[in-house]
């Protein structure tokens, strides 16, 4: 294990994109901020965050909570 320091921030996130990360911590029995936290140390080195069953899971999700937003869509959301 390896101690960390964590501070409380206020992130603002699309609506289903946070469902979905949502329900992904659900599913996979971790915090929000733990599954944030890996997502980011992965991208950082250029690795997939996620197999092939998590994968599956987060299709399933997409569809659950309506997220159809892509990669190709970073960088271009407009808030209403």
């Amino acid at each position: 294990m390896v101690t960390v320091e964590r501070t409380q921030t206020g992130l603002r996130i699309e609506r289903n994109t946070l469902k979905v990360l949502k329900g992904l911590a659900e599913y996979l029995d971790i915090s929000l901020g733990d599954l944030v936290e890996g997502i980011v140390l992965h991208a950082f080195e250029g690795r997939p965050p996620f197999g092939p069953e998590t994968l599956t899971k987060i299709e399933q999700l997409r569809e659950v909570y309506g997220l159809t937003l892509t990669a190709a869509d970073a960088h271009l959301l407009e808030e209403r």
